[in-house]
């Protein structure tokens, strides 16, 4: 498996994928799972909160329109992309797979990813932590308004429920607020074991996505995915994060933004959420026919799209290539 060009944590989504599709959980393990996720999902989003530092928020304000830039690309200019491509997905995607792109657009950066790309390219590094931060704040309360408006667009609201976002107050975002309000207490405690919390994120992640693909797969979702269709959602995919790339890059030349915020807002504007994704997606659908699966399956082609372009273009920055070429390839 260590020869393979994917990364250890895909590796192990893949495996969970072929898990749930051979052993998926059914009834009352179904039920004890699902309480099981409810309760790690919960915490995950607790660590997040204490894991946000406010010195570092309250520092990075002042530069608010490179972070006002992140935010239109994240909630803004992606949405506006996913609902242009929409006609294209209905072409080739099935419903779910469709609904599941709309759905990547609409949630927020990634956070250590952003900043690890930002600062092995060179890029401002204090207001990569800021934006992505903070983008996932946001993201708690702004993704499911979002999702809502997506999805009623999309096909009439089947599928999602106004009540979701009560459950995403309840389970997201309250324990976000409390882990934030507890930091000067376990700030340092979880600043001290980052790598260890780490595999509460992934741990959290895999547990949904089992959950999600054994109720997909009891409902049929292999029989009703076509392999083409899945072909065509790494196309799209690569598609948006093309189009993305692009004008975050020449977005930011044009705003007059130093070579240092240009990356920043490149890195940062152009990458979607799996740990904030997978969770909310639980939460959001819960009503959907056919389960979850499809709804998720976008965004981890997308997750691992965005890990391996952004690193061989970060490499490009730090070896010093001209800033256009690596910008567009």
């Amino acid at each position: 498996m260590r020869r393979l060009p994917i990364d250890p944590f895909t590796q192990a989504l893949l495996v969970t994928i072929a898990l749930a599709s051979l052993l998926p959980c059914r009834d009352g393990w179904a039920v004890a799972f699902d309480r099981i996720t409810d309760a790690a999902i919960a915490l995950l989003f607790f660590l997040h909160g204490a894991k946000l530092s406010r010195a570092a928020v309250l520092h990075g304000m002042t530069h608010w329109r490179l972070h006002t830039s992140v935010f239109a690309c994240t909630f803004v200019l992606f949405p506006l992309f996913g609902l242009l491509l929409r006609p294209l997905m209905g072409v080739l995607l099935t419903p779910a797979l469709t609904l599941g792109v709309l759905y990547v657009c609409t949630l927020p950066s990634t956070v250590q990813s952003s900043i690890a790309f930002t600062s092995m390219a060179g890029g401002n590094v204090p207001a990569a932590v800021v934006s992505a931060s903070t983008s996932s704040l946001i993201g708690t309360v702004l993704t499911p308004l979002l999702v809502g408006l997506t999805v009623v667009a999309h096909n009439g609201g089947h599928g999602f429920s106004w009540h979701a976002v009560e459950s995403i107050l309840t389970l997201l975002l309250l324990p976000f607020a409390a882990g934030h309000l507890l930091r000067p207490w376990i700030g340092h405690w979880v600043d001290r074991h980052r790598p260890l919390l780490r595999y509460t994120d992934q741990g959290t992640i895999l547990l949904v996505v089992y959950t999600a693909f054994s109720a997909a797969v009891v409902e049929g979702l292999w029989k009703t995915t076509p392999p083409l269709a899945l072909l065509a959602t790494l196309g799209v995919d690569a598609l948006l994060l093309a189009l993305v790339m692009l004008v975050t890059w020449f977005g930011s030349g044009a705003l007059k933004f130093a070579r240092e915020d240009r990356i920043t807002m490149f890195f940062c504007g152009s990458k979607k959420s799996l740990a904030t994704g997978v969770p909310m997606a639980k939460i959001l659908f819960v009503a959907l026919p056919g389960g979850l699966g499809g709804i998720v399956l976008p965004l981890m082609i997308f997750h691992q799209l965005q890990l391996m372009v952004c690193a061989m273009i970060a490499q490009r920055f730090a070896r010093g290539a001209p800033v256009a070429d690596a910008g567009t390839h």
